[in-house]
């Protein structure tokens, strides 16, 4: 009981009451990046959300379902991040939209479904799958450093949500010992384990910047 409290106070941090009855209470857990989405069409604005942390996720998310799928693994192994791929791809296409252009956002859609199908479609390798698996690692990592930097450099988050940032932290420490029982596969292992450093770091500028004043003139960009 001690640690359901313990728990339920540090997601408050992040997210309200009926955010986290939401998805620690009713489950509805495939909607994790939706307060995101929501955020920045609510204010029309991507500010202070950083480009390549989104294409980094955006890359590992689909070299991770991709191998999976390909691997035969059961789909309560994976299922999750097909939604979480789904949400990723539209915030980067959200941030393209309002921080670039509406072409670019389109033009990138389209490519990135043409990516998806080369590598689910049975038109890449296994061996390959599993090398581009191995490299989402550190590039995912990588991403998730851009975006603290860019929290950093700006004193405040922008437009990235508490509510998002928490629940992919706590996910994705969820997932480090799903994945132990469900696959048993290191790579995957060591994947989540990244992914719940570099999304812990992000939560943890949400505590650190809470008082502070957003700047003014914040770059949405890639750094």
């Amino acid at each position: 009981m001690g640690d359901m409290t313990m728990l339920k106070q540090g997601m408050l941090f992040f997210m309200s009451e009926k955010c986290y009855q939401t998805f620690f209470l009713k489950l509805d857990l495939l909607n994790v990046k939706a307060p995101q989405i929501m955020k920045i069409f609510s204010n029309k604005s991507a500010t202070g959300i950083n480009l390549l942390n989104c294409l980094t996720d955006l890359y590992a998310i689909s070299t991770y379902f991709s191998y999976s799928f390909v691997k035969g693994f059961p789909f309560s192994a994976y299922g999750d991040a097909v939604f979480v791929g789904i949400q990723t791809l539209m915030i980067t296409t959200l941030v393209l939209y309002y921080n670039q252009s509406a072409a670019s956002a389109y033009s990138f859609t389209a490519i990135y479904l043409c990516f998806v199908f080369a590598l689910a479609g049975g038109l890449t390798p296994v061996n390959v799958l599993w090398f581009m698996q191995v490299v989402s690692v550190p590039i995912m990592f990588f991403g998730k450093l851009a975006q603290a930097f860019t929290n950093y450099k700006n004193k405040g988050t922008g437009q990235l949500s508490a509510a998002t940032c928490g629940l992919l932290f706590f996910g994705a420490l969820a997932r480090v010992f799903t994945s132990i029982q469900e696959t048993g596969d290191f790579l995957i292992i060591f994947t989540y384990f990244l992914a719940t450093v570099g999304n812990g770091a992000v939560a943890a500028q949400f505590i650190l910047y809470r008082d502070t004043k957003p700047a003014k003139k914040v770059s949405g960009k890639a750094e």
